[in-house]
């Protein structure tokens, strides 16, 4: 275990991190630092948003330990073993949070979720985000240290009494259409709702906006009330297969679980980002954050164009006592729903993590 560190605040445009002048500048600044690095489809540095840049926050603990782990999607059947193997690289005594950096194109988010929470248990917090390649969705890199690669998943174990965590997570996104049921899927697959080929009826209801996929897919995410919860998850769709007429999600859509589509609702995406920080520093227990971690999806920055700071904007408002504020757009975010400890993915939203050391 080592007490100070540079994590996944090594926040970079996927080609920056590909070259390895730009990695060693960053050692230089930091040599004795544990180094944690994920490509991006954007990078938040206090209440601005950059694109193509290097954000990195170096966190020095004076009563907390950290331990790491990693694996890669390629040495493990399925992300499910994979989670199971990164979380059992932290030993559970004295573990009070955990953040999780995944890979964003080879991993299936929901399993690797599921593996870690039955992994580490309901009393460990849990937050993280699966790295970005910009809108290409070419492929995501993480690190730790000078390993680098495709496939990566990243965990960071934090140890101890003396740290605070909170988290919160909103959408803004507003559903419309009647509530369906998925009737036929595979984990992340999708092939029917109410039993009529979902793809096709997917493309129904964007009308004009069905020659536009998969792009046009971040624009009408889809809400999905998994296994009878009344809690909504949103998942956003990756790919379309039109031979096989399937939509393949950044993460799980149950059979049986209940579906409806959603649009943006600019001024809500926004508002609902002050709302997470609102929820995130609301369980610090009037313990002023230290360190604001923002991880928000792509969807988000794209729908929002220009106006993407206001989210960020937003959010920073929430903490009067200036905190360090960093963070990046991803392919998913982890986070649990508020006031619980079961960590999910979720697509589409703003999640937000507050840290402080007392």
């Amino acid at each position: 275990m080592q007490n100070i560190f540079v994590t996944m605040y090594k926040f970079a445009g996927r080609h920056i991190l590909e070259n390895a002048a730009n990695i060693a500048e960053v050692r230089k600044a930091f040599p004795a630092a544990t180094i944690v690095s994920s490509s991006t489809s954007g990078e938040i540095y206090d209440r601005q948003v950059f694109d193509d840049s290097i954000v990195a926050t170096a966190i020095y603990l004076e009563k907390t330990a950290v331990k790491f782990g990693i694996a890669n999607r390629a040495d493990f059947e399925n992300s499910h073993l994979l989670g199971k193997n990164v979380a059992g690289q932290l030993s559970l005594d004295g573990l009070k949070y955990a953040l999780v950096i995944s890979d964003g194109g080879k991993v299936n988010g929901s399993e690797l979720m599921n593996a870690i929470n039955e992994t580490l248990g309901d009393n460990i917090v849990v937050t993280g985000g699966m790295a970005g390649d910009g809108a290409r969705f070419e492929k995501t890199l993480v690190g730790l240290n000078d390993n680098i690669a495709e496939g990566t998943v990243v965990i960071i174990g934090f140890y101890g009494e003396h740290l605070k965590v909170g988290y919160g997570l909103n959408g803004g996104w507003d559903v419309f259409g009647p509530e369906r049921m998925i009737t036929k899927s595979t984990q992340n697959v999708l092939y029917e709702i109410d039993h009529q080929n979902a793809l096709e009826l997917y493309k129904k209801y964007l009308g004009k906006y069905a020659s536009e996929l998969p792009g046009a897919a971040l624009l009408f995410p889809l809400a999905v009330k998994i296994n009878g919860d009344e809690t909504t998850v949103v998942r956003t769709i990756l790919t379309i297969d039109e031979e096989k007429q399937t939509m393949t999600f950044a993460g799980n859509v149950p059979e049986g679980s209940a579906v409806r589509l959603m649009k943006a609702n600019f001024d809500k995406l926004i508002y609902s980002a002050g709302e997470a920080a609102g929820q995130a520093n609301g369980l610090m227990d009037n313990i002023n954050p230290q360190l604001v971690l923002l991880i928000s999806c792509v969807g988000r920055k794209l729908v929002l164009g220009k106006r993407i700071y206001e989210e960020v904007e937003a959010a920073s408002d929430i903490f009067a006592n200036n905190p360090a504020i960093t963070g990046f757009y991803s392919y998913g975010e982890f986070s649990p729903v508020h006031k619980s400890f079961s960590c999910e993915l979720h697509n589409q939203t703003m999640t937000i993590t507050t840290l402080a050391e007392y």
